[in-house]
């Protein structure tokens, strides 16, 4: 799972001189919130994104309404993109749980995809959050499941070969470590060709391992 799998490819681009006024409506119109600003031959110049776009009130107040038109409508991207030394980036190359670790780290919403200082895409927390739902099995109607296991080897081996002597197969898994309790990880398996019952059954019957919840999820 790499970042060019998930990555926005060809995203809208925008030029250092564009005015702020067309990118607002650009962006509204294609309900986005960040564009990378790129100069001759798509090399990254810098980013601009909804927040960039906000005119502080203060500037405005003293302003009667036709100067703040003409105040808006002079002011340029270049005005108030992040310059691209400024700007976190990614590669295509790059495993998508590192971007994401960046993202979360450095509390931004989208990382431009550059490589040899050409933009080839983007990726945002709305790609992100995307591939959790298809990590987790959220498209497929089924029983979610949540198992406690010990922090050892063949504990998720024991999950694995009690639902496939059912004959089920898993729609999708994940784990995680176990929130306030050290030594544990949370597993979350999506199950769709048992029974709640069953599956529970199932669960039940492996040593050493809490389900702490089964669910109905899925469109």
């Amino acid at each position: 799972m790499f970042v060019r799998d998930y990555m926005t490819r060809h995203p809208i681009l925008v030029e250092p001189d564009a005015s702020i006024v067309e990118v607002q409506g650009m962006m509204s119109e294609n309900n986005i919130r960040h564009v990378p600003v790129v100069e001759s031959g798509k090399r990254l110049a810098g980013l601009v994104t909804r927040q960039n776009l906000r005119i502080s009130p203060m500037e405005l107040a003293s302003l009667n309404v036709w100067e703040i038109t003409r105040r808006l409508s002079s002011l340029r991207v270049r005005d108030v993109m992040v310059r691209a030394r400024d700007v976190i980036t990614t590669t295509p190359d790059t495993p998508i749980e590192e971007a994401a670790r960046v993202m979360v780290q450095r509390r931004i919403g989208c990382l431009p995809v550059v490589e040899d200082g050409i933009v080839m895409g983007i990726i945002t927390e709305i790609d992100l959050l995307a591939q959790l739902t298809a990590l987790l099995g959220a498209q497929v109607p089924g029983w979610r499941a949540t198992v406690r296991v010990p922090d050892r080897a063949g504990e998720f081996a024991k999950i694995t070969a009690a639902v496939a002597s059912r004959g089920w197969g898993i729609d999708a898994a994940g784990s995680l470590p176990a929130p306030r309790q050290p030594g544990y990880w949370d597993v979350v398996i999506k199950i769709s060709a048992a029974t709640r019952d069953e599956l529970i059954s199932v669960l039940q019957q492996i040593e050493g391992q809490e389900i702490l919840d089964v669910r109905a999820t899925g469109p």
